[in-house]
Formats: structure tokens, C-alpha cells, sequence
């Protein structure tokens, strides 16, 4: 695997939006973030209705990966997925799940509804870094393709 960003994306800056509604996660991801020293911008988005309302009016400028908690309110992440992947401006936008849950079925249904990977928010830092990295490395390489099933779930 490599450790870079493919040079299409690096040529700018790596545009990452997250969508979250706990402030302490979003915190430690834009640290994580900027402790990778990576080429990348990050918008915050803190429900599922400011998610939406945000890749409509940045459909012609989408970011390159959308890291998505499902347990947003006004509208959870599964509904916005779902939504994301129905809408043809939208749907080839790459979506890393980013949720406290580890449940297999939730994984295995949203895999389904199109997510490109799954990351279950981990406690440490120094394994946040690391997933983090790994999802932005894996998104540079495949672009929107979703990969085979086993390789869904990103772990530190």
C-alpha cells in the first residue's frame, strides 16, 4: 500500500468533510488531521438536514471523502447515505462511515446502501491517526470505487 495521496488529489488540497454532532469527536479528528501533515481542508457538518444543505449547494465542488457518523440528529447518517447514493449529482461522492457502533448488520447494510468503508471511532488517538490516514490513502487510490466487503471495515 502506499503512503500518499494520489498526486491528482495533492495537486490542491484534499477536501474532507465531516459529518458529526459531538464536538470532542470532531475536535480530535481536525488534530488527527492536522498531525498527519497532509495536504488536506476540512468543513465540519453537526446534523444530517446541514449535511445535505452543504453537498446540494457544493454539488458542482464536492469534497473528495465525506467521513459520516450515523447518529447525527434532525437526520441520522444512514438516512443520509441513502439519500447521498440516490441523488445522481451525489452519488459518486466516497462515504467512510465513522460511528461509535460496531454492530455486523448495521456494517453489512450500509456496505449495501454504498458506503466505501467503515471506521468504528476508536478511543486512542495515536488510532485515529492511523484510520484516518489509511481511509484518505484508500479513497486517493480507488477514487469511488467501493472495495470487496473485506476490506470495508478500516482498522487502526
Amino acid at each position: 500500500m502506499k503512503n500518499t495521496i494520489s498526486s491528482e488529489m495533492k495537486t490542491d488540497s484534499f477536501k474532507i468533510l465531516l459529518g458529526d454532532d459531538d464536538e470532542d469527536d470532531c475536535m480530535f479528528f481536525r488534530d488527527a488531521l492536522e498531525e498527519l501533515s497532509l495536504p488536506a481542508s476540512l468543513n465540519i457538518v453537526n446534523n444530517g438536514v446541514e449535511l445535505m444543505s452543504f453537498l446540494e449547494s457544493n454539488s458542482i465542488n464536492l469534497p473528495h471523502v465525506l467521513f459520516l457518523d450515523l447518529n447525527m440528529p434532525l437526520k441520522a447518517g444512514s438516512e443520509c447515505l441513502l439519500e447521498i447514493k440516490q441523488n445522481e449529482k451525489l452519488k459518486k461522492l466516497p462515504v467512510v462511515i465513522f460511528s461509535t457502533s460496531a454492530n455486523p448488520e448495521v456494517m453489512e447494510s450500509l456496505y449495501k446502501k454504498g458506503a466505501q468503508h467503515y471506521i468504528k471511532k476508536p478511543s486512542d488517538f495515536e488510532n485515529l491517526k492511523s484510520v484516518i490516514h489509511k481511509a484518505l490513502i484508500f479513497i486517493g487510490e480507488n477514487k469511488f470505487v467501493q472495495p470487496p466487503k473485506e476490506n470495508f471495515l478500516i482498522l487502526p
